[in-house]
């Protein structure tokens, strides 16, 4: 069972394709990973990203879906329009021989951009609409609608309204609401559910997108449904969060999920 990360590398580990490989490993499926740029950061802070060559992109892909059975496929930070074409155009002669999962990284949880703005579009129209799942946050389902979603109540209709408007399933994620429980709602062929867990108030949530995301195409490559592979992950992530990592050095303190 194999399972592919097209994603940042994250210097801090994290997020992106260091989460990714940890979290694909813990799910029990070999990780590949597919870089798209290097970015240095720690959670909390942003200070460079510097993107790989559209050429060492396809390159990538290319020696990986030809070397090993990939049954899954998941996307994160692609950062420009250039790199995201490449993407599109490889899934789009693959279609069908894996489950691709879209967690649509716009915005690091510090706030610093992780999608240039011309981009946004050509997700919109090239990428999304090869996806099978699309696991935006409260604050990417606004950029993918037009409009913020502010309320538990209102994260159903913006789910089957995504789903609608590009074909997939969608998991919209509440992690950025207020309340005593963490709510996610996946919106798809045969319903639309809430999962809930009990939120974990000052627990790191760095990197909580990239695991989520990255356990549900580990869950589908072993060939659990839909539901069951994001019951799944949201269990894992709960559990990851609450076992979490901690270091301090020069006042500072750091953390990290333990996948493991």
């Amino acid at each position: 069972m194999v399972a592919m990360t097209v994603a940042g590398s994250d210097c801090s580990s994290g997020a992106g394709a260091q989460a990714d490989l940890k979290t694909f490993a813990a799910v029990g499926v070999y990780g590949l990973s597919v870089i798209t740029c290097v970015v240095s950061e720690i959670p909390g802070r942003v200070e460079r990203v510097q993107p790989v060559s559209a050429e060492m992109l396809r390159s990538q892909m290319r020696i990986l879906f030809d070397a090993y059975p990939v049954a899954a496929v998941k996307i994160g930070m692609l950062y420009s329009r250039a790199l995201l074409r490449v993407v599109s155009e490889e899934l789009a002669d693959r279609l069908g021989r894996c489950h691709l999962v879209v967690d649509p990284v716009m915005v690091a949880s510090s706030g610093d951009p992780l999608l240039k703005p011309d981009a946004v579009r050509a997700y919109e129209q090239e990428l999304l609409p090869l996806a099978d799942l699309i696991t935006p946050n409260l604050d990417e389902a606004g950029v993918l609608l037009g409009r913020r979603i502010n309320r538990r109540g209102e994260m159903a209709s913006a789910a089957d309204e995504l789903r609608s408007k590009y074909g997939a399933a969608v998991l919209l994620k509440g992690g950025h609401l207020r309340g005593r429980e963490a709510v996610d709602v996946l919106s798809a062929e045969e319903c639309t559910e809430e999962f809930v867990l009990p939120r974990l108030p000052g627990r790191e949530t760095h990197g909580t997108g990239c695991t989520l995301s990255a356990a549900i195409a580990g869950g589908l490559a072993r060939g659990r449904s839909l539901r069951a592979a994001v019951s799944d992950a949201k269990k894992f992530l709960h559990r990851a969060m609450t076992r979490q990592w901690e270091w301090t050095r020069g006042g500072r303190t750091v953390a990290a999920l333990r996948h493991l």
